[in-house]
This record gives C-alpha cells, sequence and structure tokens, in this order.
C-alpha cells in the first residue's frame, strides 16, 4: 500500500515544486486533477491528451521524483439539468479516461453526478427520504436517468481498460456503499468506489464495516485518506445534516479534519488492516480540506500518522497454522 497526495491542495505551486515537496515528505503517489472541481494545475488535460512529448515530460518528472500516478481526477456532475454543465463534466470525465489509458493510470476518480428530481427541475435534488411519496418517484427517476447516463460511460471506461472510482458524496445520488454498489451492478465492474471515508463519518455509517462490503464485491478502485470529525455538542441539537459553512467551524457539526484529528492511529491501522484482508493494496490518497491547519501541516502530519500504519510488506507465511 503507498502514501499518495490529492495535489489539488498544492495549486498554487508549479508541478515540479509540488512533486518535489511531496517526495520530500514521504510520499509515493500522486492523484492528479484533470478538471472539475480538483481543477487541473497540475495536468491539464487539453494539454496532454494524446500530447506524446508532454507526456514524456511529465513520465520524466515523475521518475526524477521516484511518483507514481494512483489516479487522475475530475470530480463534477455529468448529471446536471443544466445540459452545458452536464456536457461539459462529461467531457471531462470522458478524456479524462483517455488520458489515464495513455498515462497507464488504472483509475479516474470522480462522482456519480444528481439529477434534477424530474425532466422540468432546473437545480438538482439530493433526496434523503421517501416521503412525500413525489420524493419517493423523484428518486426513482433520478435512478433511471443515472443507470442510462453510466451504462454509457461504463462501456467507455471498459473501452479503454480504465476503473472509475465513484466518491460516495452528499448531494450526489451515490452517497453511501449500497447505491454505489447498486450503481455498479447496473452497470459493470468498471465502476467501483474511491473510498472516502470522511463523507462517511457523520453518516454513521462503520468505515471498516464499508470496506468490507465493498471489498466483498471487488469494488474498491481507489482510496482517499480523509478524516471527519463529528462534534457532538453541535449534532445533539441539529443533527448532522449542516448547512452551515465549511469556515463557521464553531457552529458546526462535523468538519473534514486532517488524518488523525477526527479518528486516531488506531483507527487508522483498523482501516489498512482491513483494506488489506478486502485485497486492495493501492493508494491511500490523502486529500486535506481542513480549515483549521495549513495544507502542508495537515498533509505532513497525515503522511507521518500513514507511515505508521501502512504495511511495507507483503503478508508473510502463516507457519503457525500449519
Amino acid at each position: 500500500m503507498q502514501i499518495g497526495v490529492l495535489t489539488a491542495v498544492l495549486g498554487g505551486q508549479s508541478t515540479a515544486d509540488a512533486f518535489e515537496y511531496l517526495a520530500d515528505i514521504g510520499v509515493d503517489t500522486v492523484e492528479l486533477g484533470t478538471g472539475g472541481f480538483p481543477g487541473d494545475a497540475h495536468l491539464s488535460r487539453e494539454e496532454y491528451l494524446s500530447n506524446e512529448d508532454a507526456q514524456a515530460e511529465l513520465t520524466d518528472l515523475l521518475d526524477e521524483h521516484d511518483l507514481q500516478i494512483s489516479a487522475l481526477a475530475t470530480h463534477n456532475n455529468p448529471l446536471h439539468p443544466d445540459t452545458e454543465r452536464a456536457e461539459r463534466a462529461d467531457t471531462e470525465l470522458r478524456e479524462a479516461i483517455r488520458l489515464a489509458d495513455q498515462l497507464d493510470v488504472d483509475v479516474v476518480t470522480c462522482f456519480s453526478g444528481l439529477p434534477a428530481g424530474s425532466p422540468n427541475d432546473e437545480t438538482p435534488n439530493w433526496i434523503t427520504a421517501p416521503w412525500p411519496t413525489e420524493h419517493a418517484e423523484a428518486h426513482e427517476y433520478q435512478w433511471e436517468v443515472t443507470t442510462e447516463y453510466w451504462s454509457s460511460l461504463a462501456e467507455h471506461a471498459e473501452e479503454y481498460g480504465v476503473n472509475v472510482g465513484i466518491e460516495m458524496h452528499p448531494n450526489m445520488l451515490v452517497y453511501e456503499p449500497t447505491g454505489m454498489l447498486a450503481l455498479r451492478e447496473a452497470t459493470n465492474d468498471r465502476i467501483g468506489a474511491n473510498f472516502d471515508p470522511s463523507h462517511l463519518y457523520w453518516q454513521g455509517i462503520d468505515v471498516t464495516e464499508a470496506i468490507r462490503f465493498l471489498g466483498d464485491h471487488d469494488a474498491i478502485h481507489h482510496v482517499h485518506a480523509k478524516d471527519t470529525r463529528v462534534y457532538e455538542s453541535n449534532a445533539r441539537v441539529k443533527g448532522v445534516l449542516d448547512t452551515a459553512p465549511y469556515t463557521e467551524e464553531p457552529d458546526r457539526s462535523w468538519l473534514f479534519r486532517s488524518v488523525g484529528y477526527g479518528h486516531g492511529e488506531e483507527h487508522w491501522k483498523d482501516i489498512v488492516s482491513t483494506l488489506r484482508m478486502v485485497d486492495y493494496d493501492g493508494a491511500l490518497s490523502i486529500e486535506h480540506e481542513d480549515s483549521l491547519t495549513s495544507g502542508r501541516e495537515g498533509l505532513e502530519k497525515a503522511v507521518d500518522l500513514l507511515e505508521r500504519a501502512v504495511f511495507e510488506t507483503t503478508p508473510g507465511e502463516a507457519y503457525w497454522a500449519e
């Protein structure tokens, strides 16, 4: 298992400077944004797609710092009711898959997207309860739209031999493991999870149980190392469906935190062990979104903890079991 970083947090640095810094703090892999919300500061699709010279320069830079690419990231909403926005997101995703194939990268990470609640709506609608009944009907419509789109996208991913890791995220149709598995079963095995525990913690989902659930179906394509702290004094009053701005930290029921500041080292060692149990041996890609610390400090503290949590060797022979 490798320690990685989603480099969007270093978007103000050049690619060369970001790679040098990450290598110096002990990072093994990078997840590079290619559009959508992560941006494309370190890997512009327009510049690199089908450009062998640019791709060769990137490979040389990675080799210089002994880094590998764990995934290309393009998080957006290809199901948006605004056709122009949906088409832009779809282009980002399809081109990211083509670029991943050209760079020999196994995974593209993204969101499922979220449709409107009906063909006449103009705004995506995140439905969290089946009553009144028009919400159940809207949810059924959304799954029809989503299945049609993702069936086509899954065929595109299969054509290029690239896995798609969907981050289970609020305000997206797929935001928890059973929905993730339902979409995979409706499409093909190229569709799986970019397993980010930070969005599961505040929903009350047991993260290691979720790993086992998806791992039983070989449905984990990539993993984010990102923590969350639930602040019970607020959650007991207003619950966890919290619309307070992320920057109003004292008023939030939960916050994204650096690895180790939501859950301790023992928990993260349990995550690593459970991932090994389900045969995941890819990257733990740190995504820094902790507003209580700087990007560099958050990354460095996360790397420090994960270095003690990850296994550096393959399992030995269980001689005691013979």
